[in-house]
């Protein structure tokens, strides 16, 4: 499949002034006085950078403040030019850059969303078609006809948000600023990317947000001092991150596997895991919950021969590599290659319902 966004050796470099003049009076004296003029020096927040990014395909990219992630997004969006290297876009971009970026503060909102419309080619009547949805997913109805420079952040965001995905636009870039939204909203967000990507819309997703990053893209990128440290599996690239973070605060790293021993085994053999999932009390897919409730970890596994006492376990750690829980099933005892469903909820500790599925 062809790619709708791609980067061929992107560097990007800004020029950071030294001593500029703040104002013309201070350039004014400077020059009367024959006094040296403010030096400046060049930095790269991008180097060699290359990505492919297909449709139906969503691209996570990680790193600490000021590796370079929001210059690729803006150069995504056209934006900036890069210094060297090219930029080739197949479609309509939805952007979500920064916070209330593309919109008028003096307009109202609904002034807008027509203006943004036009911005990238929509029509008034193609807008006014998509109007009532842009309004009704925002939640901003009620101040839809005052000026954005009132709205709160979340606002904003909720505003852009929905602009930015109701333009059916061939690929999404999105930034950190989901984070001001609440949870509701963020939710809301997270269902309306998986639409966009089932129907072809390629995404671009930058977040600090390590586990949104895991859950929504097939694919992340880690960026280090402006340039590629890391690219692959989500997991992957996150266990790399988290590992190095934790390297350099002085703590204690914690290996979650390797890629090269990815579904890497241990034992005699005897069974074997084939798959895990995380499901809600419903026995629904899950990616969230609520303090307090119970998890249920759905174990599919074979055996290769009948097992007299087997036990599952399940590590919980946060973001950061730190180790909250590990809860383990009681004894099960005669696991046969075809048997029945066995539940096990744990009540000390993690709250975890163990699901074993043959």
């Amino acid at each position: 499949m062809d790619p709708v966004l791609t980067f061929s050796h992107i560097s990007k470099r800004y020029t950071r002034y030294v001593d500029r003049p703040r104002s013309f009076l201070d350039a004014f004296v400077s020059g009367l006085w024959n006094r040296r003029r403010g030096t400046s020096e060049e930095f790269w927040v991008l180097r060699d950078f290359s990505l492919s990014i297909s449709r139906g395909e969503a691209v996570g990219v990680i790193g600490d403040n000021g590796a370079g992630k929001s210059t690729i997004l803006k150069l995504g969006a056209r934006i900036v030019e890069p210094t060297s290297g090219a930029v080739t876009l197949n479609g309509r971009v939805g952007a979500l850059l920064e916070v209330g970026v593309g919109f008028h503060p003096d307009l109202s909102g609904r002034e807008n969303v027509f203006l943004s419309g036009s911005m990238i080619g929509l029509g008034r009547h193609d807008m006014a078609a998509r109007f009532d949805e842009i309004v009704d997913f925002s939640g901003v109805e009620k101040f839809i006809d005052m000026p954005v420079r009132h709205y709160s952040s979340g606002m904003l965001i909720r505003l852009g948000f929905s602009v930015a995905t109701s333009i059916d636009p061939d690929v999404l870039l999105v930034d950190e600023v989901l984070s001001v939204g609440d949870m509701t909203f963020r939710q809301k967000c997270m269902d309306r990317i998986d639409g966009l990507r089932e129907n072809g819309t390629a995404i671009l997703y930058v977040s600090h947000n390590l586990g949104e990053v895991r859950s929504v893209c097939s694919r992340a990128v880690w960026l280090h001092e402006a340039e590629v440290r890391a690219h692959g599996l989500p997991d992957e690239v996150v266990r790399e991150y988290t590992n190095y973070t934790l390297r350099q605060r002085g703590l204690a790293v914690h290996e979650l596997g390797t890629v090269e021993g990815r579904g890497g085994r241990l034992g005699s053999g005897g069974l074997e895991i084939t798959d895990c999932m995380l499901l809600d009390r419903g026995g629904q897919p899950a990616r969230s919950w609520k303090g307090g409730q119970p998890m249920i970890l759905r174990v599919d596994y074979r055996c290769q021969r009948a097992l007299r006492e087997v036990i599952f376990g399940v590590s919980v750690y946060t973001e950061d590599g730190i180790r909250v829980a590990n809860p383990d099933s009681p004894v099960y005892h005669d696991l046969r290659k075809y048997g029945d469903l066995h539940y096990y909820q744990k009540r000390s500790g993690a709250e975890i319902d163990f699901l074993l599925a043959d």
